[in-house]
């Protein structure tokens, strides 16, 4: 499963919505409804689903679903 597969999976359920709507340049708060408890929860789910760590700050940087992408394939890249 790619990268991009995995994170419509963890956001589609997190957010409750179906995953056809998630794009890869779909914004998590505009588009996709994300609260900022649920930004949280889903940087959380995604050091879980993804076994990494995530600066917390950097994290924050990441505002589309082609961002996270971007920024959890370099964090898997660093290994």
């Amino acid at each position: 499963m790619s990268t991009l597969e995995q994170i419509k999976q963890v956001v589609a359920e997190l957010l409750k919505i179906d995953e056809s709507r998630i794009q890869e340049d779909s914004k998590f708060v505009e588009d996709l409804g994300a609260d900022s408890m649920q930004s949280i929860e889903l940087v959380a789910a995604f050091e879980e689903a993804f076994d990494i760590e995530m600066d917390e700050d950097a994290a924050l940087g990441v505002k589309t679903v082609g961002d996270a992408v971007t920024f959890i394939d370099a964090v898997l890249a660093k290994g």
